[in-house]
């Protein structure tokens, strides 16, 4: 049992639980002596319990509402991630008693990759709704891709548009939108960023973080406007890759 690794999530609260449902499964196929549990805390402080408790953790991946608020018990931050000031990914590294946290952000990698294939030249501007570390991690991921973000949220402040700000005009010259906040996401399926849909038109790329439901109700308004549309599933998925590139590399 020496070898027997625990990964997790660490996040509250925590309804989905693709993560673990997509390691298992993989551990299982794979025939990897490791096992991925969900943590639930509802106070970050409880991240040192949770490593007191499982010595065998070997990484973790993080979500809503930690990323930004784990950093201070990290030992080590990577450079993407200290720029984008949000982490996801946590290596554990075992140094005799020690521990070393190191933490990473795949969600820029599994954003950008997933992305990509939907860009025409004309998509030169973006607004990203929310401003926690998910929408962080997607205005660094969209600069890289050489797409101007801007940030909506309800409050106002000097780097942001508030959603009553959105005029015709500035739908038109943001061609690229994505949802980070939590929004539609189940069972909360009703619900959608204020937003002026009937000016969405077919050069608009809607893009939307949450993949429960399949459809948010964001993206079928954008849809039927005539707007592409992508849930964040392959995200999540080229993300969880990362992570496990992280964790054993």
């Amino acid at each position: 049992m020496d070898n027997h690794k625990i990964y997790g999530l660490i996040g509250y609260p925590l309804v989905h639980s693709f993560s673990r449902n997509y390691f298992n499964r993989k551990f299982e196929a794979e025939g990897i002596d490791a096992e991925y549990l969900n943590f639930e805390i509802d106070d970050i402080g409880h991240l040192m319990e949770v490593l007191s408790e499982y010595p065998q953790l070997a990484g973790l991946n993080v979500t809503i509402p930690y990323k930004e608020q784990v950093k201070p018990y990290l030992d080590e931050i990577d450079d993407d991630a200290a720029q984008i000031g949000a982490v996801n990914v946590i290596k554990i590294i075992h140094d005799g008693n020690d521990l070393k946290l190191k933490g990473f952000n795949s969600d820029v990698v599994g954003f950008c990759d997933s992305l990509k294939p939907l860009l025409l030249p004309t998509h030169t501007k973006a607004l990203v709704l929310g401003t926690g570390g998910a929408a962080k991690a997607v205005a660094h991921g969209l600069r890289s891709l050489g797409i101007e973000p801007h940030f909506v949220s309800r409050r106002k402040s000097a780097e942001t548009f508030t959603y009553e700000e959105l005029t015709r005009a500035i739908i038109a010259e943001h061609t690229v939108i994505v949802n980070t906040t939590p929004l539609g996401m189940y069972p909360h399926m009703d619900e959608c960023p204020d937003i002026p849909y009937r000016v969405l038109s077919k050069n608009h790329i809607c893009y939307d973080l949450i993949y429960n439901p399949d459809e948010t109700l964001f993206l079928k308004n954008a849809r039927e406007q005539g707007a592409v549309t992508k849930n964040g599933l392959e995200m999540l998925l080229l993300q969880a890759f990362k992570s496990y590139e992280i964790w054993n590399n």
